[in-house]
């Protein structure tokens, strides 16, 4: 697996929203497209705000932290069809456990609870040198 952070999100002139993944030497960039609230979570946490209120991803960790779970990691595991997945491991006493996640939502939590974020090395082919 290869460690990447969130570098920024974006948006294009035709109102898309893409989040750049770079590895942690700087050297490769996956780029996910994903939907606006999802890109205004990750935004929001990049820049060290926090709303009055929980958002869904703020909610979802506190849910998590008061079942007494912690997340370990996130992978980037696939693409199909031009769409990625990815795996979120919680780890809940002495259990860890593994779901299925949109990529957008998977980052916005790893940004909240701190946790690294990964990728599968055969998604290297759908990164881009820095």
């Amino acid at each position: 697996m290869l460690q990447l952070k969130v570098k920024t999100v974006t948006t294009d002139s035709f109102g898309n929203f893409t989040v750049f993944l770079i590895d942690t030497e700087g050297k490769k960039v996956l780029p996910i497209l994903i939907g606006p609230f999802e890109a205004q979570a990750i935004a929001l946490q990049l820049q060290g705000q926090h709303p009055p209120r929980p958002m869904t991803h703020d909610l979802m960790k506190n849910l998590c932290q008061e079942l007494g779970g912690e997340l370990e990691k996130v992978v980037i595991t696939d693409i199909r069809d031009n769409t990625f997945y990815a795996q979120i491991y919680l780890r809940v006493s002495d259990k860890s456990i593994s779901l299925d996640a949109r990529p957008s939502d998977a980052i916005a939590l790893a940004l909240r609870f701190g946790a690294p974020i990964y990728m599968a090395l055969k998604m290297i082919e759908f990164t881009f040198n820095y």
